[in-house]
């Protein structure tokens, strides 16, 4: 193998570990939840599930999940209820 494809196979481990160096702008995922699969998209800044509570409510466990999970790589405006701070307070 090339010296340099090491190098980069090298960086890519620690950028790996490093995940403050990435933030998402917009993106579009399929979530499968308990009873359907659901479209998710973050654009601009805004979240969108389709799923019914999320057009009533403006957020979901879908997309409460998903900030969770991409906690370290969403713009702070992007997570709502700071990521469910004040729901494990309750």
């Amino acid at each position: 193998m090339q010296s340099s494809l090491i190098g980069k196979i090298e960086k890519a481990k620690r950028y790996a570990q490093e995940r403050e160096r990435i933030t998402f702008s917009d993106f579009t995922v399929s979530f499968r939840g308990e009873h359907n699969t659901y479209n998710i998209s973050y654009k601009e800044g805004q979240w969108h599930c389709s799923c019914s509570f999320f057009s009533k409510w403006g957020l979901c466990s879908h997309t409460l999940a998903l900030q969770r999970i991409l906690s370290e790589m969403l713009p702070e405006e992007s997570l709502s209820l700071k990521v469910g701070a004040k729901l494990e307070g309750a």
